[in-house]
């Protein structure tokens, strides 16, 4: 038996051959889990891992503890997980099988899914969550995660539920009266337990955590719906609509916490901040700055080193990251605050439905002047930017490129006319101006009509390239059927424009030839007149004629005829 099998201890529940790391779910992790867990994990506690979790919520965990210990159901993930962290206690088996001291710290960001094995008993939710309380005490930090079946994201989904959650998953608790379906049900177990709760994200794809009473507050345009709008576009679910539309009718009800990806609960102390967030190369935190006229926030860019994989963490240097086709990531240009207001798109976007195009082009001349008058290199996004009072302020993009100002400009519309006319939005434009002329008239409307449009769209497509969402996120089914609409009625005008042009040519090929059929008759007109002339000037009577004609001329007749007359003595000579 080798070394890593004895370090593996193994309980009831275990299975053997099973791996929830190579399954359709995989292990849960990110950038934004790990922030969570360094913020939220004591120093020097006990703790225990429940469940499948990525290697560098695994590190986080063990770095934070004095010891730790993890639980996984799988026999071969816990030798891996033995041979990848040396210091970690790992036990293969199920929950129903563990018993032991009470755990200071509790990790069990993927919930209670996968926690079973083929021996267990068929545990409900709660009485599962009954199991782990069983190991905590009301003092316990517990970082618990709950998927959320009313989610957007699975609303959305375009696949069958057979599709959805495969047998290699082992998921039976869809269909689980008991299990909670909301944050407050959530809260009311954990109370029930004895773990009282501290707070509650909403969890957007992982990738964007916003506390709760954050995410119901938010409406479509702040700060909190933007960000969980990205978050999820980016991922990779094929969708049978575009989701941002969903998240921005859910955020204007007030249902963006309810319609979450799922939520994070943490007991036994309280969280730092109230928003995480990945920007790629660094994760966001916020935390709300009231003022007397608005809510703002109070941003923090933690710069995380993504080249080493899933085991790398967080690097302390705020440096510029390597860049992407010319856009590089600086989070020194993350501003410290950031206004509570709307953003530029949203406000563009009401005006363009209303087809209001005098309050859309006052609104396109302050932002040229607001953008003509700033400084430094950060790519202007309208969907990032907020309206700031009578001004604008700058979001949380920390994207700059080495561009002129008109240039970023230019981006920024190029950009606009992307999220515009690619979702179908409704506009006041008409189509033949769909492209770099509807650009350059948005443009002409800032103020910068000889702006190069091609630079602009380069450093669109770059930002586009390094957000990622153009390699992520697959076009949903209405998407995909607008799409083939408007190329069906392309297809069907560029047809109706192909079939005049073919009767024109029809027409001008008949013209054509009935003027090459006179040409042939002219040329064979000239061509006789040319030999009848050529037959005159050669005759006789052409010669007299012209005889007759110089003789004409004449106008002194006794003059000639002395001249004749010297002519002819001077080749006779006296016999004349």
């Amino acid at each position: 038996m080798s070394d890593n099998q004895l370090a593996v201890e193994v309980v009831r529940g275990e299975m053997q051959p099973w791996s929830d790391y190579s399954g359709k779910r995989g292990a849960v992790g990110g950038p934004v889990l790990r922030a969570l867990l360094t913020d939220v994990l004591p120093a020097g506690a006990r703790t225990l891992i429940v469940g499948p979790h990525a290697a560098d919520l695994v590190a986080v965990a063990v770095e934070q503890a004095s010891s730790a210990t993890m639980l996984v159901r799988s026999v071969s993930d816990a030798s891996a997980l033995a041979e990848q962290f040396p210091g970690l206690q790992v036990i293969a088996g199920a929950l129903d099988g563990l018993s032991g001291p009470a755990y200071e710290a509790v990790v069990a960001v993927d919930g209670l899914d996968r926690v079973l094995g083929y021996d267990s008993d068929d545990l409900t939710w709660p009485e599962r969550l009954d199991s782990l309380g069983a190991l905590c005490t009301p003092e316990t930090v517990l970082v618990l995660g709950l998927e959320n079946e009313f989610a957007l994201t699975s609303l959305l989904d375009r696949r069958p539920p057979l599709d959805r959650h495969g047998d290699d998953e082992w998921r039976p608790l869809h269909d689980d009266p008991a299990r909670p379906v909301s944050a407050v049900q959530l809260a009311a177990e954990l109370n029930r337990v004895g773990l009282p709760l501290q707070s509650i994200y909403s969890s957007f794809a992982d990738k964007t955590l916003l506390a709760v009473d954050v995410a119901a507050a938010a409406r479509p345009g702040t700060l909190p719906a933007r960000l969980a709008t990205q978050a999820l576009e980016s991922t990779d679910i094929p969708l049978l609509a575009p989701i941002a539309e969903a998240a921005d009718s859910a955020s204007r009800a007030g249902l963006l916490a309810s319609t979450s990806s799922g939520w994070l609960a943490v007991t036994g102390l309280p969280v730092k901040h109230t928003i995480y967030s990945d920007a790629g190369p660094a994760v966001l935190t916020a935390t709300q700055t009231p003022t007397a006229s608005e809510v703002g926030w109070s941003i923090a860019a933690r710069v995380t080193d993504t080249s080493a994989g899933d085991d790398a963490g967080e690097v302390a240097d705020a440096t510029p990251r390597p860049s992407i086709r010319g856009v590089v990531y600086d989070a020194a240009v993350v501003p410290a605050e950031v206004s509570g207001g709307i953003s530029v798109e949203t406000v563009l976007h009401r005006l363009a439905a209303a087809e209001d195009v005098p309050a859309f082009r006052a609104l396109a001349a302050r932002l040229g002047e607001w953008a003509l008058a700033q400084t430094g290199q950060v790519v202007l996004r309208w969907d990032d930017i907020a309206i700031d009072g009578d001004s604008f302020g700058f979001g949380v993009s920390g994207w700059t490129a080495d561009a002129s100002r008109t240039d970023l400009l230019a981006a920024a519309w190029q950009r606009f006319h992307a999220r515009l006319i690619d979702n179908h939005r409704r506009h006041p434009w008409p189509p033949w101006m769909i492209g770099d002329d509807l650009v350059s008239t948005w443009l002409a409307m800032s103020g910068v009509p000889d702006a190069e449009v091609a630079s602009g769209k380069e450093i669109a497509g770059a930002l586009t390239a390094a957000l990622g969402t153009a390699e992520i996120q697959a076009p949903d089914v209405r998407t995909a059927l607008a799409d083939a609409e408007r190329a069906r009625r392309e297809l069907f005008e560029l047809q109706g424009h192909v079939f005049g042009l073919e009767r024109t040519l029809g027409f001008r090929d008949k013209a054509l030839k009935t003027r090459e059929t006179r040409l042939r008759e002219l040329r064979l007109q000239v061509q006789k007149a040319n030999a009848e002339r050529t037959r005159f000037r050669n005759s006789r009577a052409f010669a007299v004629t012209t005889l007759i004609r110089k003789a004409a001329l004449i106008r002194n007749p006794r003059k000639f005829a002395y001249k004749v007359k010297r002519r002819l003595q001077k080749k006779l000579g006296n016999r004349f």
